[in-house]
């Protein structure tokens, strides 16, 4: 009688390789400053609800009056819905107030801790680990 080969290894050769790149398409928060926190006042230009993460995308003025992009990221729309958000939680034109945890790069980005609205209502991004991140006193980006 021939041998058989068994076609588990194979199976199992196909799952780690699925397995790692799912675990290399999703990042962890460790590109963000679990140190400190900063507090952006700006216009949305853009509240993006999509996969794998929303962004939430702002132009604050400096203190020379100059307009800066900053682009916040924010958890899965899954979490994000879990939580209470929705898509059109966060509207274009309108002027918000986020609280971050800015990259560590230094380049204008970070991520969302919690936001202040116009109309004063305030969401807290469900992050997980969010004990992590250290709040700091204000400190306004300018």
């Amino acid at each position: 009688m021939p041998h058989r080969r068994s076609a588990h290894p194979i199976l199992a050769v196909a799952f780690a390789c699925t397995w790692v790149l799912t675990l290399a398409a999703h990042h962890s928060f460790a590109v963000f400053d679990h140190t400190q926190t900063l507090t952006v006042t700006g216009t949305v230009t853009s509240f993006q609800w999509s996969n794998p993460h929303g962004f939430l995308e702002l132009d604050y003025q400096t203190a020379t009056g100059a307009t800066r992009h900053y682009t916040i990221e924010l958890t899965s729309i899954n979490m994000l819905s879990r939580a209470g958000w929705h898509s059109r939680s966060i509207k274009a034109g309108e002027s918000v107030t986020a609280v971050v945890a800015p990259l560590l790069s230094g380049e204008p980005g970070g991520l969302l801790l919690q936001v202040t609205l116009a109309s004063g209502q305030v969401l807290t991004a469900p992050v997980p680990g969010a004990d992590t991140f250290k709040r700091t006193p204000e400190k306004v980006l300018k």
